[in-house]
């Protein structure tokens, strides 16, 4: 029941009785002990947490019985709608990126408020304490958020004179309630990105009132996102009972949406995962650290993760942030890394954020005397750091327990080699989820069977996204949504970057439910005034999009989000590594070079070892090529190659059923080395070729491993 805080003779429920409160306090104690059951229950994680079904529910399933007296408002009226389309597929949007629990990350002290609390609205929608009195003292967010006198009221619930708008970066912007009434509006799918950083939280300047450590914050989140799990059920009457429903399959996924409810996948975006942080260019981590870390991920029911984040670390080199915030994550970079970021020209069209040279002085006067942050030249755009051993060690790790892989924040030269790994296995579970990689790469992650959605940009920006992808979507059957990234550190769209105003009420994405202005406490959110400031506001954002260009053609894309995503999700936990058919068959070459302490021989780049590798002999001469016979013919559709440092520029993979008469199937005229895999449709044939016409070195060619794969 919604509460009108104009009027006090509104009717009001039980708890503002005697005996209403003394219930009350019965279903909070019930629910503090409900939530030690579960955080000392979360290494079993057992899948009835996620999947054991309701009760019969009442015909308004959708209300909560047990709602707090004093809380927001949701405004929205009309059933979720639940069940499949006549496709058998689940509709519904998705936010793919955000962190409802980053306020237990960065040492506590950075993003002020909770996405819900024991003790009701007013203790979970409330400032950080060194925001008292007046703001001013609130470095973070008078540095990042544009505050022109660097002040702001810092009283949450009930006024919220000056939070949550779409400049702050530390103020919480997904209340359980906001989230619900996104759920009622739509979206069928948050993925809840458990997140922190170490080096930031470790800097003198910042406050905290907990440790820095970042395990130790991913371990708080994820208990947190199970507490607001039971908190919900409770206020819906019970377990299972809740529309917030954390899951660890797609299955478990497809379950919940088809009840109407909303399915929270948990992810990880830290700095430096498992203690794989850099200095000075040594790795601190191991192997071993980078399996147990991933072993109490699957623990924790994690499903996806970032390798690298804002900082350079012992996994991979970063995109860079620009302006003021580039600044402040640089001299992080120096605190984590002993080194600040380091760019060179791009070699090819992609490239990593321009870096700026925004000057800091609160910050940069926190670096040891006589260091200073670089300066940069505008032309140099990429970070010379890519993948690291370590990075692909943790990227292989990741593709054994099938996790989805995260690309956002890794250079250009990181996401190339991360890429090369991916389809060197053809991995589908390969996620772009807010606008954090080079578009370039769109159509490599979606020939996977990846998963890409844009960055809340104004109504332009993410229907200009939006259209520059949907050919390539339509090309490989994919959908659309966005990456939110509420609660993570960046700004939204604000209210006068629209082309057009909604009208209230309106009708959701669906159809079927109505939606007025947001109501928290004394203040009435209206997205054409105040524009995107909280979560609560996605339905608002979805019909804004509509009205200024996107249509129902955008709408529609949108709401096949969560479908499009759990197919993403389904290929990734369905996979299994393909056998190589080239292993321990025989090979031959066009020639090989001798040499009296090791062999080159053809079979020497199909024995299944890293460390050998065939040479071509004949320095001076062209074509020369290496020959696998399969034994038998054999449907092959992937042909990796992994070429030493001498490469060819120019090469074709051919098949044959007869070893004399050969078929192109891929043609590489810029090859570079590295790995390369070439995918094409199902071809029937017994040998397998690579013709060598053009070097990229003055020496011959070297092939490190040939891979055949039939899928």
């Amino acid at each position: 029941m919604a509460i009108d805080h104009a009027r006090p003779d509104r009717v009001r429920s039980e708890r503002t009785t005697e005996q209403g409160k003394r219930r009350w306090r019965g279903r909070t104690l019930g629910l503090a002990l409900a939530a030690a059951l579960a955080a000392s229950a979360l290494a079993a994680l057992p899948a009835a947490l996620n999947t054991a079904p309701a009760e019969a529910a009442p015909s308004d399933w959708w209300e909560a019985p047990n709602r707090p007296a004093e809380d927001v408002e949701l405004n929205v009226t009309g059933e979720p709608f639940a069940g499949t389309d006549a496709n058998g597929e689940v509709r519904g949007f998705i936010d793919s990126h955000t962190h409802l629990n980053s306020n237990e990350g960065f040492g506590g002290r950075m993003i002020c408020g909770a996405p819900f609390s024991p003790d009701g609205v007013a203790a979970a929608l409330k400032d950080c304490p060194d925001h008292y009195p007046d703001g001013s003292a609130a470095l973070f967010e008078n540095l990042v958020s544009g505050d022109a006198d660097g002040k702001h009221d810092p009283v949450g619930w009930p006024t919220f004179t000056d939070w949550p708008k779409t400049t702050s970066m530390s103020h919480q912007a997904s209340y359980y309630a906001w989230v619900e009434r996104s759920w009622r509006g739509g979206q069928r799918i948050l993925v809840n990105d458990l997140v922190t950083n170490g080096v930031i939280c470790s800097l003198p300047i910042m406050p905290k009132d907990r440790s820095c450590d970042e395990m130790t914050a991913i371990r708080l989140e994820a208990q947190k996102a199970r507490e607001m799990e039971a908190y919900i059920d409770d206020i819906y009457g019970g377990p299972g009972k809740g529309f917030f429903r954390i899951v660890t399959t797609p299955a478990d996924a497809r379950a919940v949406i088809e009840q109407g409810k909303l399915a929270v996948v948990l992810g990880v975006e830290m700095s430096e995962p498992f203690g794989c942080k850099m200095i000075l260019d040594v790795a601190q981590c191991s192997t071993a650290d980078i399996d147990r870390g991933l072993d109490e991920f699957e623990q924790l029911g994690i499903s996806s993760m970032f390798l690298c984040h804002k900082f350079d670390n012992a996994l991979c080199g970063v995109r860079f942030d620009t302006g003021t915030q580039g600044t402040i994550i640089n001299v992080g970079q120096f605190y984590s890394t002993g080194t600040f970021w380091q760019t060179e020209t791009c070699p090819t069209a992609r490239h990593d954020n321009p870096i700026g040279n925004a000057t800091v002085p609160e910050f940069e006067e926190q670096l040891p005397p006589g260091v200073e942050v670089p300066e940069y030249s505008a032309g140099k755009n990429c970070n010379t750091r890519g993948l690291t051993s370590l990075g692909a060690y943790a990227l292989k790790a990741m593709m054994a327990r099938n996790m989805m892989v995260e690309l956002d924040h890794m250079s250009v030269k990181a996401a190339e080699r991360a890429l090369d790994l991916l389809e060197a296995q053809g991995y589908p579970g390969v996620l772009s989820s807010h606008s954090w990689m080079d578009s370039g790469w769109t159509e490599r992650l979606y020939r996977l069977g990846g998963f890409k959605t844009g960055y809340p940009h104004d109504a332009a920006g993410f229907i200009g996204e939006w259209q520059a992808g949907s050919a390539l979507r339509a090309q490989y059957d994919k959908a659309y949504g966005f990456g939110l990234d509420f609660n993570g550190v960046g700004s939204h769209p604000a209210a006068d970057t629209a082309p057009v105003d909604i009208t209230y009420p309106f009708t959701s994405a669906d159809g079927g439910t109505t939606i007025d202005r947001q109501v928290s406490g004394q203040r009435t959110f209206d997205i054409n005034v105040d524009g995107f400031v909280h979560s609560g506001l996605t339905p608002d954002y979805v019909e804004l999009l509509r009205q200024s260009g996107g249509g129902d053609a955008l709408v529609s894309d949108l709401m096949r989000g969560a479908e499009s995503y759990l197919q993403t999700w389904e290929a990734t936990t369905g996979y299994s590594s393909a056998a190589n058919l080239a292993t321990g068959k025989p090979a031959s070459a066009s020639s090989s070079e001798w040499n009296p302490f090791t062999s080159y021989a053809p079979g020497r780049a199909v024995d299944g070892k890293a460390n050998t590798r065939w040479a071509s002999g004949n320095w001076g001469v062209n074509p020369q090529w290496l020959r696998v016979d399969l034994g038998a013919s054999e449907p092959v559709s992937r042909v990796v190659v992994e070429w030493e440092s001498a490469a060819a520029k120019a090469y074709e993979v051919q098949v044959s059923q007869d070893g004399q008469t050969w078929t192109t199937v891929s043609s590489v005229t810029n090859g570079n080395g590295g790995l390369d895999t070439a995918s094409f449709a199902a071809t029937s044939a017994r040998y397998v070729r690579v013709l060598c016409t053009v070097r990229t070195t003055e020496y011959g060619y070297s092939i490190k491993e040939l891979g055949v794969f039939s899928n």
